[in-house]
């Protein structure tokens, strides 16, 4: 078994008219699409770490999830900041296809591999402005919140890190967190998150969320024994990256 990663997928076959094309993601889903067949299979994992499509209601949003359950794998999912249509737990987990399994203050174990993880949030701890193009994009228009308030939040999702953590099958060799947001700066210096995920003996920490980043930057690694690996769909050319294989 293989597990593979790949964040943001933004899909907007639910809402046509939100389609990334017109951002420079040329033909992405039919991308996404062809290299997912290309190399995984039904028995492999798929860590979707937030942003799955644009819709904003979950009837909207079963349209993109179903298209992603067609795809091969088992695949766990979190929610990123733009996923507007996600419900209470108790109706995602009744409405989801078969194949896809959402975190959301919980965790999930697969053959021997126990993921949980959090959204997380904007932070004054690390700046990424330096490694990304500051193009006019539909990323730079999206409202932000005030720093205080954004501190606010982040602090919350912390707690919920902490908490779905907590569920992590203690059993289990491999250890798996998936955030949305970034838990360390691309430097790795020590932060409120990565401390967290050292203190539960995380192996690897999966994420997305940032885009339009600078040719040839160098960007995150291996701090503490915790592989930090960065799969913004357009980052890695729409191509699922392999984490692991068992």
């Amino acid at each position: 078994m293989k597990v593979w990663a790949i964040s943001d997928l933004h899909l907007c076959f639910s809402v046509p008219d939100k389609t990334m094309e017109a951002f420079g993601w040329n033909n992405y889903s039919q991308r996404i699409m062809d290299n997912w067949l290309k190399n995984i299979k039904n028995e492999d994992l798929v860590l979707i770490p937030g942003d799955l499509c644009w819709a904003k209601r979950l009837e909207e949003a079963l349209i993109d999830l179903k298209w992603i359950d067609n795809l091969p794998g088992q695949k766990v999912i979190i929610k990123g900041n733009h996923d507007y249509w996600w419900p209470s737990l108790t109706k995602l987990e009744a409405a989801l296809p078969p194949s896809i399994h959402a975190i959301y203050n919980t965790s999930f174990t697969y053959q021997g591999i126990t993921i949980g993880g959090a959204r997380l949030w904007d932070t004054s701890e690390y700046n990424f402005n330096p490694y990304i193009q500051m193009q006019d994009n539909i990323f730079q228009k999206c409202h932000k919140e005030p720093m205080e308030e954004s501190e606010k939040i982040f602090a919350r999702e912390l707690e919920r890190l902490k908490l779905s953590l907590s569920k992590l099958d203690h059993t289990s060799n491999i250890r798996i967190a998936l955030t949305h947001y970034p838990p360390i700066g691309a430097d790795l210096k020590d932060s409120k998150a990565s401390k967290i995920l050292e203190e539960y003996k995380i192996n690897y920490t999966v994420f997305g969320h940032l885009h339009s980043i600078k040719p040839n930057m160098k960007m995150f690694g291996i701090k503490n024994q915790i592989s930090y690996i960065f799969t913004s769909a357009d980052y890695i050319n729409f191509d699922p990256v392999k984490i692991l294989e068992c």
